[in-house]
């Protein structure tokens, strides 16, 4: 009896000795083979031409913008525009009493007549004075005969009659749109008083704050995409192309530089409206990668990219950045392959697979 529990005892023993042999001798290997491939598309690192783009916000404005204002005293009998209506330089936009100024037209002319009647008399007069007509010549004589008699006086208070009764008509000093109407049919204005803005808001120009950082980037006739704050997207239904046309020499106070850019069309823009532009300043052989592929750890940017199917972690130092591709100024090379998903999460060495999907 003792010898067959002796046996039994020996050969558990050596059981769970191979056992634990065995389990003991299964390579690490094994184990990754068994972790599921984290799945990840890849990009590409390119050493190209790089468009850097820098945002900015400002006010659309019409390029050119007139007061129209009243140039005599009187009262407003008709007002030919409402706001928003489409005028073109020289229409008529109001109309003041005319009846002082054809008044002062007609006396105007009463005292020209008169004034050439005299002058016409000193001509025959001094025709027969010898001695006058030896100390002048023709010229000198003819002027003196205008101002003698009244006639150069005359003639120009008949041009300041003119030059009145022209006022009493109110014209659109540019082509644009009627802005803040500020009187109304039959008011008594005075001169100097306001009527209206006119807008040419066929040609607006836009002026943005640009960092002063950035203002080495930007140069007079860049083109410029731009959109109005109130959109819903960056679509290019909703973008209006532009053109920078002067950049001011002076940074302010905030260390910001003012840029104006002039709109290639109006589109669905306002004048005061709040929009965005996008300046896009062509940067040369830059080494770049797709904005995905670089996450942040502990602060730092880091890109993976792939080496026998694992995640390789490497430290790099970024530049600028357009909103689909980051600038790699060190820490990676040109033509190398880059996870940009599922990569929020990776570790160096982790088991990746490429895919499309």
């Amino acid at each position: 009896m003792n010898k067959t529990l002796l046996f039994c005892s020996l050969i558990f023993f050596f059981s769970c000795g191979v056992e634990t042999q065995e389990i003991e001798e299964i390579p690490m290997e094994t184990f990754r083979d068994e972790v599921k491939a984290t799945p990840v598309k890849v990009g590409q690192s390119q050493r190209k031409s790089f468009d850097y783009l820098i945002n900015a916000s400002g006010k659309i404005e019409a390029e050119n913008q007139v007061m129209s204002i009243v140039e005599r005293s009187g009262y407003l009998i008709d007002l030919k525009v409402e706001e928003g209506q489409q005028v073109k330089k020289g229409d008529i936009i109001a109309l003041l009493d005319k009846t002082d100024s054809e008044l002062e037209w007609e006396k105007a002319q009463v005292s020209l007549r008169t004034a050439s009647a005299e002058y016409e008399s000193l001509k025959i007069v001094s025709s027969v004075e010898t001695t006058f007509s030896e100390d002048l010549d023709k010229n000198a004589r003819d002027e003196f005969w205008r101002a003698s008699s009244g006639l150069l006086a005359a003639q120009i208070a008949v041009r300041e009659a003119e030059n009145n009764l022209a006022k009493t008509e109110v014209k659109a000093p540019i082509t644009g749109a009627i802005a803040d109407l500020k009187i109304k049919k039959g008011s008594l204005v005075n001169a100097g008083d306001e009527i209206c803005l006119v807008l040419s808001t066929r040609s607006l120009e836009m002026k943005v704050k640009v960092l002063e950082s950035d203002i080495s980037h930007v140069k007079k006739g860049q083109k410029t995409e731009v959109y109005p704050v109130s959109g819903t997207s960056d679509s290019e239904r909703e973008k209006i192309t532009g053109t920078v046309t002067s950049i001011n020499p002076k940074v302010d106070e905030n260390g910001l530089v003012q840029v104006t850019i002039k709109l290639s069309a109006g589109g669905s823009l306002l004048s005061g409206m709040n929009a965005r532009a996008v300046i896009r300043a062509p940067q040369n052989n830059n080494l770049v990668v797709p904005k995905e592929a670089v996450v942040y750890r502990s602060g730092r940017p880091v890109v993976f990219t792939i080496d026998n199917n694992e995640a390789i972690w490497n430290y790099i130092e970024v530049g600028k950045d357009n909103g689909r591709e980051i600038e790699v100024l060190d820490g990676l090379e040109a033509d190398k392959t880059v996870i940009v998903s599922n990569n929020v999460q990776l570790g160096h060495q982790a088991a990746v697979q490429i895919t499309t999907e």
